[in-house]
């Protein structure tokens, strides 16, 4: 089974919402979701760095990785991923934004990505608590209930394995 190790934001507004993409599987159209900003940490590279990257690859906005917060959480699964099953180990991330943009800039996705990724959206707490899809983690609307006002220094363990 493929391995890849991965880094993910929290990437909040100043209102307190949380930045999401969303996805489809493309062997089953029906089959949606929602994620967190991130990907796979090149070779040579950080978590802390391959996060900053895949929040410009992803949405187009420059951050300084010191103003990443954590690792706020770890976590470990496997899931499918065009018909193959992956295992991933995740670091997540918290960044902050006073200003969001109107529009990101969504010309740094891979060919992969445009495939099944479809777009990106702010969404409160509770409304992330009440999608009517899948979510992942799948324990995102507890972790970001916690995290929205700021961290407490641990480091919580999501995930599968």
């Amino acid at each position: 089974m493929p391995r890849r190790d991965a880094a993910r934001v929290l990437l909040f507004d100043g209102e307190g919402r949380l930045l999401l993409i969303n996805a489809h599987d493309a062997q089953n159209p029906g089959r949606s979701w929602w994620f967190t900003v991130g990907g796979g940490i090149d070779a040579g590279e950080t978590a802390r760095e391959a996060a900053v990257r895949e929040v410009r690859e992803e949405t187009g906005l420059e951050l300084d990785p010191a103003s990443l917060v954590g690792p706020v959480a770890v976590r470990s699964s496997v899931f499918d991923f065009r018909a193959r099953h992956v295992r991933q180990d995740e670091e997540f991330f918290v960044a902050r934004l006073d200003a969001v943009p109107g529009v990101f800039d969504t010309t740094g996705w891979t060919a992969v990505e445009r495939d099944f990724m479809d777009g990106l959206g702010w969404f409160a707490p509770d409304e992330i608590a009440e999608f009517d899809v899948e979510v992942f983690p799948v324990e995102l609307p507890e972790v970001v209930s916690w995290l929205v006002d700021g961290w407490d220094g641990t480091v919580r363990r999501l995930g599968d394995l």
